[in-house]
Order: structure tokens, then C-alpha cells, then sequence
């Protein structure tokens, strides 16, 4: 008869890469990758709201210029059907492997230290929302962001806001 109260007899194994290794997304490409959700973040955001400003005549209105309401509502559909999109393909890539548009593109992803898939709830309140409300703390915030990102240049190239969510950028 065996003993009910003995710990359970599997076997476990460390969860790797398929492959077998995981290789690292160098600094460069990791910046690439952060100035292409730049950019189409401000395309998507910032474009239309200057060329609506732009196009606009007597859009600021006053004392004897035209109503600036319609250019206003224009602006704001404008606004929140770019921030609509950048959100939708995030989560759904985010989701899917670990990567964000400009990742996607420059063939990178996250992943857990161990090399397992990142959930999205891990990278949005740990990897972002957490970052970013330390990040706006007076007086710490920016010296934090600093070392952040400086922290890109450890063995590891870790970032600290990777090392609060436990995660790694690695080739796709």
C-alpha cells in the first residue's frame, strides 16, 4: 500500500525553447523596434490631428471667428479611431506571441526569463502600467526612466521594467 501523504512522483522538467536556445534580440533592433511604435503611434495619433488643425480655417474660434465645435468633433473621432486601431493591433499581437507592432515587424518577442509565452495581463500591469506609475512619480520618476533604460546595456539586456515582469526580448 503506498502512502497518501507522499508527495506526488512526476517528472519535471525546465520548460526551454523548442529549439533549444534563446537568443537574445540585440540593443539595436530593440530600438528599432520602440522607434516603429513610435512612429505609427504618431501616425495614427498625432497625424490627424495636426492636418485636421492645419485644414481647418478659424479653427480656434474667438470673438468673431467661426465655431470651432464641428473642427473639435472631427478631431476627436479622428483621435479615437487611431487610438482604436493602435490598441487593437497590440492586444492582438501582444496576444498572440509577445510582440508589438514594431516587434512584430522587426521579427522580435517577448517572453518569460524561462522562455515561456508572456500573458498580456503580464506585460500591460507589470511590464507597462507599473513602469509608467513609477515613472511619473515627481523627482523619482525621471531618474528612474533613466536607469531603466539604461539598464538595457547589463549582460542580461534586461531593462528594469523586464526585470518587473520577468520577461526577455528574444529573436522570433
Amino acid at each position: 500500500m503506498t502512502n497518501p501523504y507522499a508527495p506526488p512522483r512526476s517528472m519535471v522538467t525546465d520548460v526551454r525553447d523548442p529549439a533549444g536556445e534563446i537568443v537574445l534580440a540585440d540593443r539595436g533592433t530593440r530600438f528599432g523596434a520602440a522607434m516603429v511604435d513610435g512612429l505609427i503611434f504618431s501616425a495614427l495619433i498625432y497625424l490627424p490631428l495636426f492636418l485636421i488643425f492645419g485644414a481647418i480655417p478659424g479653427f480656434t474660434g474667438g470673438y468673431g471667428r467661426p465655431d470651432p465645435t464641428p473642427g473639435l468633433v472631427i478631431v476627436g473621432a479622428f483621435l479615437i479611431l487611431g487610438f482604436t486601431a493602435w490598441c487593437w493591433f497590440t492586444i492582438k499581437y501582444v496576444k498572440a506571441n509577445g510582440q508589438s507592432i514594431g516587434k512584430r515587424i522587426l521579427g522580435i518577442k517577448l517572453v518569460r526569463s524561462d522562455g515561456t509565452a508572456v500573458s498580456l495581463g503580464r506585460v500591460f500591469w507589470l511590464r507597462n502600467f507599473l513602469n509608467g506609475l513609477i515613472g511619473v512619480i515627481p523627482l523619482l520618476g525621471p531618474l528612474y526612466t533613466l536607469v531603466d533604460l539604461l539598464f538595457i546595456f547589463v549582460e542580461s539586456r534586461q531593462c528594469l521594467h523586464d526585470k518587473l515582469a520577468d520577461t526577455i526580448v528574444v529573436i522570433a
